[in-house]
């Protein structure tokens, strides 16, 4: 099984210590490419496939690391659009 299979399977999985930097690795194996969004972004974050011309934004979790549940399936909803899982 490669990284790819094994970080998608733990996300399908919905595990409540799903990290942001597992997030990012991810999305950096998928071909997505982080961008804060001017000075003022804070926590919000907006990934982008030049590809596939498609954004998925989201906020950065504080003061853990570990994503919602709710950000969780917007992230399985959106790259299941895309045929990406």
């Amino acid at each position: 099984m490669s990284r790819r299979e094994k970080i998608i399977a733990r996300l399908l999985s919905k595990p409540k210590d799903f990290t942001y930097a597992e997030l990012e690795v991810l999305f950096n194996l998928l071909g997505y490419k982080e961008v804060k969004t001017g000075k003022t972004s804070g926590s919000r974050r907006a990934f982008i496939s030049l590809s596939k011309k498609h954004i998925i934004r989201l906020h950065k979790p504080h003061p853990g690391p570990e994503l919602r549940l709710y950000q969780l399936e917007y992230i399985i909803q959106e790259l299941k659009k895309e045929n990406l899982l």
